[in-house]
Formats: C-alpha cells, structure tokens, sequence
C-alpha cells in the first residue's frame, strides 16, 4: 500500500487520543493517554498545560508503535482537534504561568453580567454564557492581573500543541474562535473584545485557515516516532465542529448530533447568521460557519439517575431491565415531563441559574418513568432547539447523523426519532471528532480536493432509525407544555440561587 496515512490529534477534557487514518477513513491504529482534572476551587476547573503535550506525546508513540514500520512511513500529516474554550498563559519557552482554565470552568459569573450583551453576541457569534474563554480571562484581568500581563502568548489547546510541534504560536482560526475573541464576521481578533478581556493582540496566537499546512513537523519529533521526513501539521479545528465532518453533516438540510455526557448539534452554513436559538463558529470548511446547540445535560443525567436511583449493584452503569421497562412505556410517560437542566442551560435560554425539574408525579409512576422521562427531556429540548434553528435559518432538516454513547442505546434512538421527527443515522466511527480532523489532514496534502469531498468520502455508518409519525405527534403534544415550564419557573430559580448564595 502506497497510499497516505494521516494522524489525527483529539484532546480532550479526559485524554488525548490519537488516530491514524487512511484514505478511506479506515482506523488503522489508536493511542490514549489521560489528562487530569483540576479542581481548585468551586466552579473551578483546570488543566496542568504540560499535560496537553504529554498526553499528546504519548498517545502518537502508541498509535505509532501499532503500525508496521511501512505504514509508519506512509504518514504524511497531522491535523489537531480538541476540547473549546480553554487556554493557557504561557512565557515564550512556553511553561505555564498558572494552570490552564477550562471550558467548563463557571467562575466568571459576574463578568458575563457585566460584559455580556446583545452586541457580543453579535460581534463574537457566542451568547453571553459560562462557556467561552472571553469572561473567564476578564475574570483573571480582575484577580490576576500581574499573571494576565506577564504572559507572552494567551492560548488554546491548538496553539500549545502547534509550538510544541514546529515552534511556532500559532492557531487555526476554528480553534482561537471559540475563545470568543475573534469578530467572527471578519475573522480576526477583535480589539474591542481584546480590551475587555485585558491582552494585548500581540499575546494572541497567529491565525491559520482551516485544513491549511502549517510548518513541517520537528524532525526529531518524527524521528521519535518512527516517521518518514517532511510529515506537515494541519490547521484543524474544535472538536464540536470537526464532529460535524466526521458525521458528514455538511449539506445544510442535514444535521449532527452527538449524545454524549452533553448533547451538542449543529448545522453548516455559509454565511454568517447569529440568534439566540444557537452560537455560531467557525467550520473546519473554509468560509463556513456552525450553527451550534449545546444542551448542558445529555446522557450524564441517565448516568445520575442510575447511579443515585438505579439498582446499587451496577454502580450506575447500564441496566438492560431498566432499559427494557422504559422501552415499554408511552410517549410522554403518562405526563411525567422532565427538564433537563442539571446543569444549568445554555441553548436556548443561557441562563447559569436554571435548575432541573421533574413535574406530574403521580403514584402510578415508577422508576422506569422516571427514566423514561430523563430521557424523553433530553429529546424534547432537542425537537424545540432544532425548530429554533430552522425557523431562524428558513431550512428544513431532513436528517440527524449521530454519534456519542446515547446513538449506541436503542431506546435512545427510538425516543430521539420520534421526538425529533427526523431519521437518526448512526457514526460508523467510535472517534467522530478525530475522523474530521483526519478529514482536513487528507484534503490538505491532496488525497481529496477539498475538505467537503474527503467528509464525504470518509464517512461511514451503521444504523437508522426512522421516526414513527404517530409518535412524533404526540410527543408534539408533550412538547408544548414541557417547553412552558422553564420559562414559568425561570424566576423561582434566580431566587434558589440568591438563597444559595447567603446560605
């Protein structure tokens, strides 16, 4: 075999995996390495940067050790997805001057009420929420500002792992997007978002165009590796956006979803549009844009339910009964209707203070139900966020590709359809995030002519579920009044909160 081989970087909040890829979007060898988690304080979440590259460094040795050495040779790039928003201070060695703060790090919760409003909104694509890096590095303006100063370079995850690759401070324009920095609409820094979040354009990282080649990769790095001379680095992308190549959701009546700890989907679209209903991003695609949702508690909540109402002997993993007796349940669940707000909401309220609520227990309702209804809320809140998008946009989807744990589970993708009242069709790939970027690698080196053919080409999948049309209109039903409840109780939260606080 002659054909090229390709590495895909994915760095996440858990770990770094690395995948090598052919043309065809075949996996022909993994490498994981783990990423600890820090928690300083609370709402505090953070990463020892160091362990970005470790990880990283780790992961490709094993991928590499994997491959016979004529496959070794066959790879001609390296493209990096990763975990949004977070960022580290670095000096111009690149040592960490603190620890990196991450994307689900919720500290700066003053700032956004100071900073946040419709005109960021605007400018950056992004709401006003906890998520983007903009409010956290005004939050450091604030407490640390001896740190902020002293940097050399702000940077996301791309960047750090670029410098470490070919020594320079450089991002691609998908990734530092997500630090909700850029004027998206222009795709450059904005200066006026900079002056809020207290660094200077010169601390930034330079800005690369998606699937471009950025520098050959260090040569003693390859030769650590067992690599061939002159492999590249890619420009990549956020791992939210390079799921939707990876699912091959680029048509823009065609939508991603993945059910994982959160629920994240999104459309392509290319041209710029912004709306409550969604943030938008920059695509792995050149000149494209994400229509993004993010739904804060997708299938941590069954998780929950399962570990802290489940039968205690499975210690919260998969309970096939459980499943099964949910699966036998109606539509609606006998009007148990769950929002799913655990973890606060972003899409489509942006509200930090929301809780979750359970409403219309009745002493017929079990557990099963209650499970059902988990679940069933998740989807809900997916149908109304889907409508959102396509009344804002005036698309029609005709189907959602899928990935993530819950697109495994058949009562997740019975419930998913029917309330959706879309085709779900299921990832042949475990590594949706890493495949898209695997995707930009193989169009920048010219395996295929651009980044939407080699989506297209390799993509792959294994299951669909079409929607019941009786379902869907019942849970349509259902949908009305679980969309009500929010907004009726949405003061009642901001009041738990304030207790919360004095208590």
């Amino acid at each position: 075999m002659t054909d090229p081989l390709v590495i895909a970087i994915d760095s996440s909040t858990t770990a770094t995996k690395a995948v090598v890829v052919d043309t065809s979007g075949k996996v022909l060898a993994t490498g994981k390495a783990d990423i600890d988690l820090l928690t300083p304080g609370m709402d505090m979440f953070e990463h020892d940067p160091t362990q970005w590259w470790t990880s990283t460094n780790t992961a490709i040795t094993q991928a590499c050790e994997a491959l016979e050495e004529a496959d070794r040779k066959r790879i001609k790039a390296l493209c990096i997805t990763h975990q949004r928003e977070s960022f580290a201070l670095v000096d111009e060695d690149g040592g960490a001057l603190r620890p990196a703060i991450l994307w689900l790090d919720s500290r700066a919760g003053a700032e956004i009420k100071e900073y946040g409003s419709d005109h960021i909104h605007e400018l950056s694509g992004k709401p006003a929420d906890t998520t983007p890096a903009l409010y956290k590095i005004a939050w450091l303006k604030k407490h640390e500002p001896d740190t902020l100063k002293a940097a050399h370079k702000l940077v996301d995850v791309h960047a750090y792992l670029a410098h470490r690759l070919v020594g320079r401070w450089v991002s691609a324009v998908g990734s530092a997007d997500t630090l909700n920095l850029l004027d998206i609409a222009v795709v450059d820094y904005s200066d006026e978002l900079l002056d809020i979040a207290g660094v200077t354009r010169e601390q930034m990282a330079e800005l690369a165009a998606p699937a471009s080649i950025i520098d050959p990769i260090n040569p003693e790095l390859l030769t650590e590796w067992g690599l061939g001379e002159g492999v590249v680095l890619v420009a990549g992308v956020g791992d939210g956006q390079a799921a939707g190549l990876g699912t091959s959701a680029i048509d823009e009546d065609v939508a991603y979803v993945n059910i994982g700890t959160s629920i994240v989907a999104g459309v392509h679209a290319f041209e710029y549009a912004y709306s409550p209903a969604y943030r938008t991003l920059l695509g792995g695609i050149p000149d494209s844009y994400v229509l993004e949702i993010v739904q804060n508690s997708g299938s941590v909540l069954a998780n929950w339910f399962r570990t802290e109402l489940g039968d205690p002997a499975l210690e919260g993993g998969l309970d096939e009964e459980l499943d099964r007796a949910a699966a036998e349940l109606k539509p609606g669940t006998d009007g148990l209707l769950t929002v799913p707000y655990w973890n606060a909401v972003q899409s489509p309220h942006w509200d930090p203070f929301a809780k979750g609520s359970v409403v219309g227990f009745g002493s017929a309702h079990t557990r099963a139900h209650m499970y059902r209804s988990i679940i069933e809320g998740m989807a809900l809140e997916l149908r109304g966020n889907l409508e959102r998008v396509q009344e804002s946009t005036g698309r029609k989807l005709k189907e959602l590709r899928c990935t993530g744990g819950g697109s495994r589970n058949p009562l997740y993708r019975r419930i998913f359809a029917d309330a959706t009242g879309l085709p779900l069709v299921v990832s042949g790939v475990e590594e949706v995030s890493a495949q898209g970027a695997a995707m930009m690698a193989m169009a920048a080196i010219g395996t295929y002519p651009d980044v939407a053919a080699a989506s297209n080409g390799m993509a792959s999948f294994v299951d669909r579920t079409e929607p019941d049309p009786e379902a869907y209109e019942i849970y349509g039903e259902w949908a009305a009044i679980q969309q009500d409840i929010y907004p009726a109780l949405a003061d009642i939260f901001t009041r738990i909160n304030t207790v919360m606080k004095r208590s």
